[in-house]
Formats: structure tokens, sequence, C-alpha cells
């Protein structure tokens, strides 16, 4: 009876890893034979490939600007639809929630269509404010401003229904305790709420963190058809797995392209680990 789990996830889960990891050593373009070059894939990533860090910086740069802010506004979100908003809350949520279950294409396409540097929508507004055109997906940090705002606008809807999770598992006896001591909304809020949510933002904050880092859908389908290079003006938002990406199936050096998939493996597993190290040192204090 779990005998097809079995064989499915051998076929297409740990036999594409493992064989993905046996062609890291090898050099191979996916048609002749694979020679086996050892670590040179892997010393090329991290001694040759300048690519390689500019991709990790682009990345952590977008991830360490969305990342808050998706969380915040998540937060906020969640906690004003529970406490301001209790008979409309249903509708929304589903309002707020319904970009991230939008197809990723559709965002893209929407997104080059309102940063337009002709017929956008944005340069259009700015234009009515008497303010200059700004050549948003022909700027290095513009182009990373348009990403970081389709990031935090697809995403915080997620935060937000994993706030409001935890927001129903505190009991509305605190509250109703705080306000009979005479609390404020945000002496219960600073008090009661975010203390009572560390485990939703341990969550949040390092899946956060790993889907940052696997960044690939927003800035690809947002440059596959302005003429721009893959990343961007200037690679400006070539993330690590747009890297992989160009090193593999443009550039066909599957066994270079596997390497950067395992180094990218080692850098979110080391982040993730440094994280769960500091959270747990501070629950012990």
């Amino acid at each position: 009876m779990i005998a097809p789990y079995f064989i499915l996830y051998i076929a297409f889960g740990l036999f594409p890893v493992l064989f993905s990891l046996g062609i890291s050593f090898t050099s191979w373009d996916g048609i002749g034979n694979a020679a086996f070059v050892g670590l040179e894939n892997y010393k090329r990533v991290f001694v040759q490939d300048e690519f390689f860090y500019k991709s990790l910086w682009n990345t952590a740069i977008l991830l360490g600007i969305s990342a808050p802010i998706q969380i915040i506004l998540g937060l906020l979100t969640a906690v004003f639809l529970k406490d301001f908003f209790r008979r409309m809350k249903n509708g929304l949520q589903l309002i707020n929630f319904l970009p991230y279950i939008t197809t990723p294409v559709a965002i893209g396409i929407i997104f080059q269509l309102m940063f337009d540097w002709k017929s956008g929508v944005v340069n259009a507004v700015l234009e009515l404010l008497h303010m200059d055109s700004v050549y948003w997906l022909g700027n290095a940090w513009a182009s990373r401003a348009v990403v970081i705002i389709m990031i935090v606008w697809k995403n915080y809807g997620y935060m937000m229904i994993m706030f409001l999770s935890g927001l129903a598992a505190i009991p509305d006896e605190l509250y109703e305790a705080a306000k009979i001591d005479g609390a404020k909304w945000w002496s219960r809020f600073t008090r009661i709420t975010i203390p009572m949510l560390r485990p939703i933002f341990v969550f949040v904050i390092i899946t956060s963190v790993i889907n940052g880092f696997k960044l690939f859908d927003e800035p690809q389908l947002l440059f596959s058809s302005a003429s721009q290079p893959i990343g961007g003006p200037d690679r400006a938002v070539m993330t690590v797995v747009m890297r992989y990406y160009e090193s593999a199936f443009r550039s066909f050096e599957f066994g270079y392209g596997s390497a950067l998939a395992y180094c990218l493996f080692m850098v979110i597993a080391a982040i993730t680990l440094l994280l769960f190290c500091g959270i747990r040192g501070r629950k012990e204090k």
C-alpha cells in the first residue's frame, strides 16, 4: 500500500538529489560524457566566479529589506483585523491573501506594465504630481525597489495568515484582565501579543530567510521580456538561483550549475543554524 509513495519519492525526489550531487563533481554539458573534475566546480564557485558573490549580495539586499517589511505588515494587518475589523475580517483577509495565490507569471506581467518607463501607471502618477519619471526597469536600485515591492505585496498576506493563527491561540482572558487593570491597546500589544506570538515569529523568520535565498520567480519574470540581461540592469537583481539557472540552462554547464545549487544549500543551512542558535540563546536568557 505504501509502495507507490516510495517509488514516486525515489524516482522524483531522492534520485534527482543524488544525481545532481554526483554531476556537481563533473564537467558535463548534458549531451556528451561527463568528465570527473573533483572539487574544481566548488573551487570555481568560491574563488573564480565573481557573479556568485554578486548574486549572493543581491539576494541578501532583497531579503534584508523585504523580509522585515512583510513580517511587520503581516503582523499589523492581522492585529487590526482581529481588533478593529471583526465584521469585515473574512472579506479583508481574502483580499490580502489573494496576491499570495496569484500566478507568478500574471504578477510579473502586471508589474512590468505598472513600472513601464513610457506607459506605466506609476510614472503617470509621478507626472501628475509634477515629478520626474523614473526608468524603473533600467536602473539598478530602482529595479531592486520594484522587486522588493513585488515580494512584499505577494507574501505579506501569507504572513498575515500565520499571525492570525497565532492570535487565535491567545486566550481572550489575558486581554480582558489587562483591560480591567487599565492597560491601553499599545500596552496589550507589546506586553501580551508580541510575547505570545514568539513561536510564530520564529517560524516566519526562518521560512522568510529560506524562501528569500530561493528567490527566482519575481526578478526572472519581471525582466524576462524587458530587453535586459538576466538579473536586470548591471545584474542588480540577479539572485543565487538565477545565477544557477544561467549556468545550467543557458550555458549548459550542468556540473557547475549543480555545484552552485549545493553551495546555496550550504549557505541556507549555515544561516538557518545561526538563526536557531541565536533564538535558542535568547530563549535561555
